[in-house]
């Protein structure tokens, strides 16, 4: 007798199983959708400065990002420290435009969480535990044992794999032997932007289309690592115009972070006005000036509440990557992007908060009566 399935037509196949649904980027590591929108996110290394992105809890990829910074400080070289790390940690693909091995070796390193190893015990215990005590004892005495249906460790740990880590810049990051990093170098010729974009895009073509790709550029056009040349308009907007490009091609695997000097080229030039708008975010960082030292007032109750440290600048937001219909980029009623932001560089993190003006320090009498409502205050 022919037995056949139920609810099944004779004489058709069995239907095909629906594809994934899930985006080849949302399946790579250190990738999620934003809560705001179904564009797909990766971490820049620096917690408070996803938080800032838009709502979008990360940069979106396909997208890039400008930080400028004035001033003879480095505080946006360790932004770039920051995000070259994690693409590290998460086994993306880093190019580095212009550094070498030294920079790499010079990397923040990850900083372990203290309950890691308790959860991690603990996850093994309770993998224990969802068998029960009669089969696994099964096999031990000659019978037959079943099929071991739990979860392995590998996946357990694909499951759990953070989208983000935390780095300490006093510490040095362990490469691993596997990582997967382009150092891109820059030829003193008068098209240096050449070389970048073609390293760029056959790294692209000849790598799976699931992997995700980080380039980092420190200080564009700085006489220090750029060639004379690279400053002049119409190579400095072709390359930018160029990696919008290869951004709207490879929407789901392409990222930028790239640095700019404004006291060498400032708000003034027509082609850093370009830049900005060519580029999908822009930030810029205002340190504060050297005058300003520890004991200042301004500083100690601007950024530094209870037991936090100082902040050594400010930052302004100029340009999101990506605008919500919820305005200013769909951060919410929550966000601080419309209030000003300072950011403080400590020894392990870089941290970005409202920045808020202290009281006036002679009325110290309205500072004590402050909250309190007597009789005369409610007199019509």
């Amino acid at each position: 007798m022919a037995f056949r399935k139920r609810n099944v037509v004779v004489g058709r196949g069995t239907p095909p199983e629906p594809a994934g649904n899930s985006s080849p980027a949302e399946s790579a590591t250190g990738v999620r959708p934003s809560p705001l929108t179904s564009h797909s996110v990766t971490s820049t290394g620096t917690p408070s400065l996803d938080d800032i992105l838009g709502g979008h809890s990360g940069l979106p990829l396909g997208s890039s990002l400008l930080i400028e910074e004035s001033g003879t400080t480095d505080f946006a070289g360790a932004l770039l420290r920051f995000y070259a790390a994690e693409g590290i940690c998460q086994g993306h693909i880093v190019h580095l435009v212009g550094l070498g091995d030294a920079w790499v070796r010079s990397l923040p390193g990850m900083v372990e969480d203290k309950g890691s190893r308790r959860k991690a015990a603990s996850a093994d215990v309770d993998e224990k535990m969802k068998i029960a005590w009669r089969y696994e004892r099964l096999g031990q005495a000659g019978e037959r044992a079943l099929p071991d249906r739990s979860i392995s460790s590998q996946e357990t740990q694909v499951q759990q794999a953070p989208f983000s880590h935390s780095f300490d810049l006093s510490k040095r990051l362990v490469i691993p032997t596997d990582a997967k990093i382009n150092s891109i170098p820059i030829k003193p010729s008068r098209k240096p932007f050449d070389s970048i974009l073609s390293s760029l895009m056959h790294s692209l073509k000849s790598t799976p289309t699931h992997s995700i790709h980080r380039l980092v550029i420190p200080s564009i056009l700085s006489p220090v690592i750029w060639p004379a040349d690279a400053s002049r308009p119409e190579r400095f907007l072709r390359f930018l115009h160029s990696l919008r490009a290869l951004l709207a091609q490879h929407p789901n695997r392409l990222t930028a972070m790239i640095t700019l000097p404004l006291e060498l080229f400032p708000h003034s030039l027509g082609s850093i006005r370009w830049a900005e708008l060519l580029c999908d975010g822009v930030l810029e960082l205002t340190p504060f000036p050297h005058l300003m030292d520890a004991s200042s007032s301004l500083g100690e109750s601007g950024g530094a509440r209870g037991m936090e440290e100082q902040p050594q600048g400010m930052l302004k937001v100029h340009k999101l990557p990506i605008n919500t219909e919820r305005g200013e980029g769909g951060a919410g009623a929550g966000n601080s992007i419309g209030a000003d932001l300072a950011f403080t560089v400590s020894r392990r993190k870089f941290l970005i908060q409202p920045f808020s003006l202290p009281p006036v320090e002679g009325d110290q009498e309205a500072q004590k009566d402050a909250g309190k409502l007597t009789g005369k205050d409610v007199e019509f």
